[in-house]
């Protein structure tokens, strides 16, 4: 009855089994081994070491004593039995796991917690005071460019107010703890209550339909159900128009929270029944510093300054930069160490060198046309693009005007940018900047359109560098006018007998009025009287006291008494008579006396020495009422003469 005891289970037949017969299962897996050349085991069941010695497997490689980067969400050891190749992070380093492909930075570092969300401290103390006193919205809008957080921040919000805790028993909070199931779940994407949605392939009313309906249930595990819509301009106006109720007066159980890079496209309507937040761009220096903090993370070398170009690069989005820093770890060369380098992070980007750039900015500057050529050449010879080119500059130029103005360029990658841009702040007027500016942006598009990029580069910066001298129209304006005034030597007296033009482009005529004699205030007076400015010629006569008086120049002070300033009226006046235009400033200096001032002091000086005559004081001594009166005044006065005798 041996065959009823197998039968029936009197004896445990893997128990008495002779030791040197292989089980099926050992089969299997010898047989796997002959296929793949290594032991398959079966998918989520771990080595033990009960399997180990029955079927030997080919030794693998000592994986454990590489040393990989320390980042935050290691996935588990390959078991692949074939060697790995190096990373390109930093060498040596332990080799991709098989089983959870490489995740790049931009997925493996998006913020868990608020307090990893960089940049956007106004709206995190907004939504921690809204939680704090129980007034939270019903739907939320996160707007703003690519990159700075926009549904990374909605996952946020829906762990805050699902979160319950590691106890179970906590409500919605700033601080999510991470540790809980609907942390847990809405942090992979599982959770049933958190239903993301993509606007730009759900746009019709059919879709915003199942939504209406779905929300009148409850929901099924978390204290809120949440929709987050991304891309939520995508929908259709009827698809609006259609969740405009909904949204308006949702369930007390149901949260929207949207977000979208184009704000201006959704209708009014929908704007006031959420409540926005403007997600901010990531200033440079922030963006730097974060990415620095990653590459510690993942225990790889970079230098400042590639870091400074992959966060000037990345344009104020943190998802940009870490693709570029991807990238640019991915392009570390591993003969270096693998360390992310700027003269690498340069050539990855198209962009010109730093020292280069200075060099081309400084020979523009000096009016080296030749060294600024060959500037140009040595940088296109690098792959360096025209379009580059022209930007580096503008970069350098705005940068200096900042500087000239904050007085200071602490933003700049290294001390040797720094010190060169504080230089040209110190040196350069802001006249000259801003005119550089303009002729540089007028190149930009130059470029842009033209055939031949290198070589209308290499004409637009050439212009730059002949223009690059020039006074301002108002300092050249003042310069010619002095000129003029002093009779500028060259006008005046033409080398070797020839005819020159003046200051003003004018013919060799008109030198010899420039070196006559001076200009007299009475002649100058007369001409105006002449040209019929009648009330300007009196109040030059009467009121208008000369400093200095050269020709095209007047500098005067008033006499007392007269209330308004005659400038405007002097400047015109003289153009008028002399057919120039004159510099005439009012000073604080006492001047020469008025006309009708030298007249009166003259007068009273005539008066003065008549009654010192001997027999004039001997007459008004005889007759002590007597006046001394001018003969031309007898004959405009209406005196009542007595015919008394």
């Amino acid at each position: 009855m041996n065959d009823s005891a197998d039968m029936f289970g009197d004896r445990p037949p893997e128990e008495e089994r002779d030791e040197s017969q292989p089980s099926a299962e050992e089969l299997e897996k010898a047989g796997q081994s002959a296929l793949f050349g290594g032991e398959e085991l079966p998918q989520g069941q771990p080595e033990t070491a009960e399997s180990a010695p029955k079927m030997p497997a080919p030794t693998r490689e000592p994986e454990k004593t590489l040393t990989g980067p320390e980042a935050p969400s290691a996935g588990p050891e390959s078991t692949s039995a074939e060697p790995q190749p190096a990373s390109p992070v930093n060498s040596p380093a332990p080799a991709p796991d098989l089983a959870q492909p490489y995740r790049v930075l931009a997925r493996k570092y998006r913020p868990q917690t608020f307090s990893e969300l960089i940049g956007q401290d106004a709206m995190v103390r907004t939504l921690a005071n809204a939680i704090e006193r129980d007034r939270l919205a019903h739907a939320f809008l996160m707007t703003g460019v690519r990159g700075v957080g926009k549904t990374s921040t909605a996952r946020l919000i829906a762990k805050a107010l699902n979160c319950i805790g590691p106890d179970g028993q906590g409500g919605p909070t700033i601080d999510p703890c991470g540790q809980c199931e609907p942390c847990r779940a809405i942090a992979e994407g599982r959770h049933i209550d958190v239903i993301e949605m993509d606007a730009a392939s759900h746009t019709g009313v059919d879709d915003v339909r199942e939504i209406i309906e779905a929300v009148r249930y409850a929901a099924v595990s978390a204290r809120y159900k949440i929709y987050i819509i991304d891309e939520v301009h995508m929908l259709s106006r009827n698809a609006f128009n259609a969740l405009l109720k909904t949204l308006e007066e949702p369930p007390a159980h149901v949260k929207f929270l949207f977000a979208t890079t184009e704000v201006d496209k959704l209708p009014v309507t929908v704007l006031s029944r959420t409540q926005r937040f403007d997600l901010r761009r990531i200033p440079t220096p922030m963006l730097r510093q974060h990415f620095a903090s990653i590459c510690r993370r993942e225990n790889v070398e970079a230098e400042e300054e590639a870091l400074s170009m992959v966060a000037a690069a990345a344009e104020g989005s943190v998802r940009d930069g870490l693709s570029i820093l991807d990238q640019a770890i991915a392009h570390a060369d591993l003969d270096e160490g693998g360390v992310v380098t700027a003269e690498r992070v340069r050539d990855m980007l198209g962009l010109s060198d730093k020292s280069a750039q200075r060099t081309l900015f400084e020979a523009m500057l000096q009016g080296e046309a030749k060294a600024l050529l060959d500037a140009i050449a040595r940088q296109y010879a690098l792959g360096v693009e025209p379009l580059a080119l022209m930007r580096g500059a503008m970069d350098l130029t705005h940068r200096i005007t900042v500087a000239q103005v904050g007085g200071d360029a602490a933003d700049a990658p290294t001390l040797e940018e720094r010190e060169a841009i504080e230089e040209w702040a110190g040196r350069l007027s802001a006249a000259q900047l801003h005119r550089l500016w303009q002729l540089l942006l007028k190149g930009y598009d130059e470029v842009r359109q033209a055939p031949d990029p290198l070589v209308a580069t290499q004409m637009a910066l050439l212009r730059v560098l002949h223009a690059s001298g020039m006074p301002d129209p108002g300092q050249l304006a003042r310069t010619l006018q002095d000129m003029a005034a002093n009779g500028m030597a060259p006008a005046s007296a033409p080398a070797a007998g020839q005819g020159s033009e003046g200051p003003a482009g004018e013919s060799g005529s008109a030198a010899p009025a420039a070196a006559g004699p001076p200009v007299r205030w009475t002649e100058l007076l007369e001409q105006v009287e002449h040209s019929g400015q009648l009330r300007a010629w009196q109040t030059m006569r009467d009121w208008v006291r000369v400093v200095s008086l050269k020709q095209g120049e007047l500098i005067y002070s008033l006499a007392p008494g007269l209330p308004e300033d005659p400038t405007a009226l002097l400047r015109e006046a003289l153009f008028n008579a002399t057919a120039e235009r004159w510099t005439v400033e009012r000073s604080e200096e006492e001047g020469t006396p008025s006309l009708r001032e030298q007249e009166e002091a003259a007068k009273a000086e005539t008066e003065r020495q008549i009654r010192e005559a001997p027999l004039v004081k001997a007459a008004f001594e005889a007759f002590p009422g007597a006046e001394l009166i001018d003969e031309t005044d007898t004959l405009k006065s209406d005196r009542q003469w007595s015919k008394r005798a």
